[in-house]
Order: C-alpha cells, then structure tokens, then sequence
C-alpha cells in the first residue's frame, strides 16, 4: 500500500504528545537484548571479529585470550603439539582444532577474519604471509622474523594485501615509548649520537652443539610439521617448548627474542631505518646455536634533522659503562633490559618495553617532571591485542603495524647476521634499499632464506 507523505504546511502533523506514544508502541515491540546492541563493556556480534590462532599454547594462549577479551570470536585454533595446547583448546571448546595452519586455512577461511601467528621465529613468515595472501588481518609475535629478507617480505606482503597488521611487541601500545619520543623530539636531551641497549638474555642453552642422541617425539606432537620449513633433523626434547630460540635454524638468540622490545624506543624515538653497517664480537659461536654472550654495533646516517648515530647492544650479562650522570649507589639497571640514550644535554634511561624513562641524574628528572613537553602521540587505551582488534573493526592502522615492525625487524636480524660464525669481527657493509651486503658478497647467503622443499612464503 502506498503512503502519502505529509508536509511541514499541513494541519495533520503529529503532535509531541501524539509521536512519543508512537515511539513507545513501536519500542514495545522491538526490544533488542543488550548481548545484540553490545550493552556496556560489550561488542555487538556485527562488530565482532572471528579470529584463529596458529599457535594455540605459550605466547599464544595469552594472545588468544587478550583478544577474546577485547571482544573477538575465537573460531579456531591450531598447534602441532595437542598437548601444548590443551589448555587454550579446554578454553575455547567452539573453534575448530588442527595441526596444520594450511589445512585450517583452507578448511575455515570463509570464517576467519583475522589470525594470530604465535609459532617459533622459523613459522612467523611463511604462516603470516600465508594468512594475508587469504585476506586474514595478521596479529605476529615478536621476532617478527628470523632473516632479514622474511622481515621485507612481510611488509610487503602487508602492503599488497592492504591487511591490518600487528607485531607482538607490546611496549609499543605503552606509554613510556611515547613519552620517550616526545622527550627527545623536543630536545629534552639534546642530539642523540649514541645509544647502549643490553638483556640478561640468554636464559636458555646456547653455546652448545647439537645433540647426538635421536629420540621418540611425544605422541602429541608432528615433530615434521614443527621443524617446518628447517633442515630435517632427529627430535630431541632439548628443543621444546622453549630452548629453540638459541638454535640457528628456529630462532634468533638473545637479540631476536628481546631486541623488538628493548630496541622499539630506539628505533621510533630516532627514526631509523637501515643501518650502513654492522658488526659483532661475541664468545664461541657454531653452525648450531648462538653464542653466549654478544656485543654489536649498529651505525646509522644522518636523518630527518638527526645527526649519524651508533647504537650498541649488549646480551649474556654484558653491559655498557656507567655514565658519568648515574649517581654513585644507583644499580645500572632498572630491569631485566635497559637502554641509555647519550644525549649532547643529557642522558635519557628506559627499561625493556620502554617503561619508566628517567632523566640522569635523578635530580633532574624530578625537575624535569614539573614542566615536561606536551603529549603530541596518542596513547593507547586498551591492549596490544585490542589495539589490533580495534583497527581492524575501524579500517584504521594498528600501532606496530608491518610498515614499522617490518623494517625495525630488519635492524634487529642484520645484527645477527653479524654473529653468524663467518662473520665475527667483520665490519659488515649494508645496502638498505638493495637488502645485500656490498663489501661480503658470501655474507648474504644468510640474508636470504633457504627452505627445504615444499615450504615457500606464497603457501
């Protein structure tokens, strides 16, 4: 039935009285629950974003329950070990179980919108590209990769496939790197020609060769799928759940595994880039493990008003010099990893995700506080996680988005391409631009990946 329109002129127009007993029928009968609306503190299912993780247990079981926290739909959940996993998969009864990451994302891609990448440093490339070559919004934990070319090849990868990316390096979202940003932008600390960076890392076997004994894998876990695309090799329960960070083949040692934390105010407050070389000393290093302690050294140009910088970083209980301005009785450390910014004006401290900057002496930073810089960065208010969730429910960029993190990856794997066994000592050469070494050509064997057959990054 056709309905006539009435005008402003006309005398039939309703009255107050008349329209809110209208609205009030009407609302008698579409009463929506609070659950659909969202209601307070809650996200309409429209809203919602169905997300999967490669990587159920570890890091990925607290990943996982950040973003069902901020709201998400955990709609499936992948690990090669059941057992590692078992406490994520108890938790999440709904989703759907696998092994493998390929077959969950064929088998469940029409109702996954986003994915957590949660596996040793040899998976994150070749599982994140895989999932934003399907269109998946990709949450990586930090490294982002193990070599300097996977790193390229996830920005890129986040460029083609215009997805809402996120390394797990989540002192990023905090607010003492911004508040270190803002600092030395506005020139708290004059110019920045050299930075220490150091870790108590490692905290597990390195050092060592690999083991001769060849054991049974637990019935829980594909060793195959877990070695993944790294040269075949007998399981050995010195590798899980946790001591692969310092083999070569599936992690990155001390810098990898800390380096994306303690680095990130380095690299944002600075604006670096790519370095134009690296170099490395370090105790007994092989082709199986890294070294137990390591000290290297970055130099970095010239750059948007900034003066050429080095940036030095210290594992294995190494640590810089005191600094003049640190008053005598005050620990050198504030926590497990630390930073000291060497200002022409001052020196400038931060624990490992950033945390709790402070001016040296401490007498200045207590006057410094009185009349800091204004906030010019916006500040995070939810989770890493959340963070993520909301950018991609908004069409907006999360804060360690690809475009950063892949780059700030870079930086950190050109280190320990510095420490490769062949490489000690050598003062390492880089072209940024071209990713190769330009006065080593064997050095770049390491900056390329090398998978064994029936692993790619365009899975």
């Amino acid at each position: 039935m056709r309905k006539t329109m009435k005008t402003r002129g006309q005398d039939e127009r309703l009255s107050r009285r008349d329209f809110m007993g209208a609205a009030a029928a009407v609302a008698a009968f579409t009463i929506v629950p609070s659950h659909v609306l969202g209601g307070a503190g809650q996200t309409p299912p429209s809203e919602k974003v169905n997300v999967a993780s490669i990587g159920a247990g570890g890091m990925g079981a607290g990943n996982t329950n950040a973003c069902a926290q901020a709201g998400a739909n955990i709609v499936a959940l992948c690990d090669v070990d059941e057992a590692r996993a078992a406490d994520t998969f108890k938790k999440f009864p709904d989703a759907k179980k696998y092994k493998s990451f390929v077959e969950m994302l064929d088998k469940e891609g029409k109702n996954i919108d986003a994915v957590i990448v949660a596996t040793p440093d040899h998976m994150h490339a070749i599982a994140s590209i895989a999932a934003m070559r399907r269109g998946k919004h990709v949450y990586c934990q930090k490294p982002l990769t193990r070599l300097v070319s996977e790193a390229r090849a996830m920005t890129e990868a986040a460029r083609k496939y215009k997805v809402v990316t996120q390394m797990g390096n989540q002192g990023h979202s905090g607010d003492g790197v911004r508040d270190i940003c803002e600092w030395i932008w506005a020139g708290v600390i004059g110019e920045v020609r050299e930075v220490h960076a150091w870790t108590n890392r490692p905290v597990w076997p390195q050092g060592i060769d690999r083991p001769k004994e060849e054991q049974t894998p637990p019935p829980t876990l594909d060793w195959n799928l877990w070695l993944g695309p790294a040269p075949v090799r007998p399981y050995n329960k010195i590798y899980l759940p946790f001591n692969w960070r310092g083999w070569w083949d599936f992690g990155g040692g001390a810098l990898a595994d800390m380096a994306c934390h303690v680095l990130d105010p380095v690299f944002w407050s600075l604006k670096l880039k790519y370095p134009t070389s690296v170099e490395a000393s370090c105790t007994e290093v092989n082709n199986e493990t890294f070294p137990l302690a390591s000290i290297v050294h970055y130099e970095y140009p010239a750059r948007e008003g900034m003066p050429a910088v080095k940036v030095h970083w210290y594992d294995g209980g190494l640590k810089p010099a005191r600094p003049p301005e640190l008053e005598v009785g005050r620990p050198l450390n504030q926590a497990a990893s630390d930073v000291l910014f060497i200002g022409s004006k001052g020196v400038l401290r931060c624990g490992e995700y950033g945390d709790n900057p402070q001016l040296l002496p401490f007498e200045r930073h207590r006057e410094f506080l009185k009349n800091k810089p204004p906030q010019t960065l916006k500040r995070i208010k939810t989770s890493h996680e959340g963070n993520w969730l909301e950018a991609i429910r908004t069409g907006g960029q999360a804060t360690s988005h690809f475009d950063y993190a892949g780059p700030f990856t870079e930086m950190v794997t050109m280190g320990n391409l510095a420490i490769r066994p062949e490489n000690v000592g050598k003062k390492l050469l880089w072209d940024g631009e071209k990713m190769r070494v330009t006065n080593d050509e064997k050095a770049n064997d390491y900056v390329q990946t090398h998978y064994r057959e029936g692993w790619s990054l365009d899975m």
